[in-house]
């Protein structure tokens, strides 16, 4: 159930440049309220925006975001005993959406707030009966994800569109394409292993059966077409095509359980990137034939006015070669279990400790991972030869001395 006070109408979402500005200053509804520049801040969450060039804290005193490359704090906001541990960007804009933490009595954990920044108030806000578990935004909607359910709204006029139930979610797992001729939503499903996918423009549900354990991270391309998952085991990620289920292709990141932390697709679909507590990052390369940048949005509307043909997307899924590093023993394909065929990274990553993290990819095929001890990481990988990543820069986030000025 959920309530909607002080709605006031959006300004627009033109990409204000004030996450460039070097802003800082204290955040609130009524009379600003600094904190103690001596308390120590504790980091709740890390966030990336929807292209990946930004991430947001959430802190024990506000919200604070920065620049991927080059690195840069770029905008901060403290009130005393302002918790926050959700904040979602939305790419570059003014526009944020906060959730409090228990601590914080202003901003419990069971409201959304919609903040404008450019203009310094609430333009929006969501109560509900149990904790939110997730936000997530795009251009024209809003999405509000509970522990069993999820609820979609129009961002101009915040009117209830559509409401999902879902399996247990304590994650708060849930994506969105962010494509302009996509309207894609993933989230789970009611049965266990299950996502459900729903193409909103297209007036199609599918459901999909990616796991025999519980989903435990999945991730969309910009568009929607393609989802990545992951299932609690952590042992294998698999892609699929969203429009009639299919799945494409399987890699291994290990044989040990492991919880994923995130799955990351590059730009151009040709590489996957993911984080477990096991202390490393892995980049595979993907068997997934992609549209050159001039063709895309051709093929996408061919595939989208063709979605009930299984064919549809061939010329943008069609396997190619695989250039993931098989066992020597793949040759034995039938005979020995399956992991012995098994694709595995073409590049890592190892990260000095066991933080949990959230990996991306930057330009020139490098890699940002964000950590929640608050450790910046950006590395490189050879496209060709893989094997272990570069270190290019590492940075501690929360110091002083990154601070916006």
């Amino acid at each position: 159930m959920s309530t909607l006070s002080g709605i006031m109408q959006p300004a627009r979402l033109d990409d204000y440049e004030i996450f460039n500005s070097g802003a800082s200053g204290s955040f609130g509804l009524g009379e600003p309220v600094f904190t103690d520049a001596n308390n120590k801040v504790e980091l709740l969450s890390v966030s990336y925006n929807q292209d990946y060039g930004c991430f947001a804290a959430g802190t024990s005193h506000g919200f604070r975001i920065y620049n991927c490359e080059p690195f840069k704090e770029t905008l901060r906001r403290d009130l005393k005993g302002g918790a926050f541990r959700i904040v979602e960007m939305l790419f570059r804009s003014n526009v944020l959406a906060l959730v409090g933490d228990v601590a914080n009595s202003q901003y419990p954990p069971n409201k959304v707030v919609i903040w404008d920044d450019h203009q310094r108030r609430c333009i929006g806000e969501f109560s509900f009966r149990s904790d939110v578990r997730a936000v997530k935004l795009r251009r024209d909607r809003i999405v509000i994800v509970l522990e069993c359910k999820i609820y979609i709204y129009n961002f101009m006029d915040l009117k209830l569109l559509h409401q999902i139930e879902t399996t247990t979610n304590p994650r708060g797992l849930c994506c969105l394409s962010h494509h302009s001729n996509t309207s894609v939503l993933a989230c789970l499903g009611l049965q266990q292993g299950q996502v459900r996918i729903e193409h909103f423009g297209l007036n199609i549900t599918k459901l999909i059966s990616a796991h025999e354990s519980h989903i435990g991270c999945f991730t969309l391309t910009m568009d929607g077409l393609l989802m990545a998952t992951a299932s609690r085991k952590g042992t294998l990620i698999r892609i699929f095509n969203t429009l009639d289920g299919t799945r494409l292709q399987e890699v291994r990141r290990g044989l040990e359980r492991a919880e994923i932390y995130s799955i990351a697709l590059s730009r151009n679909v040709q590489w996957l990137a993911v984080s477990s507590d096991k202390g490393t990052v892995h980049i595979f390369s993907l068997r997934v034939r992609v549209a050159s940048e001039d063709s895309t949005s051709a093929t996408l509307s061919s595939a989208l006015f063709n979605q009930n043909s299984s064919t549809s997307l061939d010329g943008f899924l069609s396997p190619s070669t695989p250039t993931n590093p098989n066992t020597p023993l793949s040759f034995m394909k039938g005979v020995l279990p399956k992991y012995f065929n098994s694709e595995w990274s073409f590049a890592q990553f190892n990260l000095p400790g066991y933080t949990q993290s959230i990996a991306a990819f930057g330009s020139h095929n490098t890699v940002v991972i964000v950590g929640m001890d608050g450790s910046f990481y950006r590395c490189s990988f050879d496209s060709v030869q893989g094997g272990d990543m570069s270190q290019l820069e590492h940075i501690c986030y929360l110091k002083a001395d990154s601070q916006a000025r």
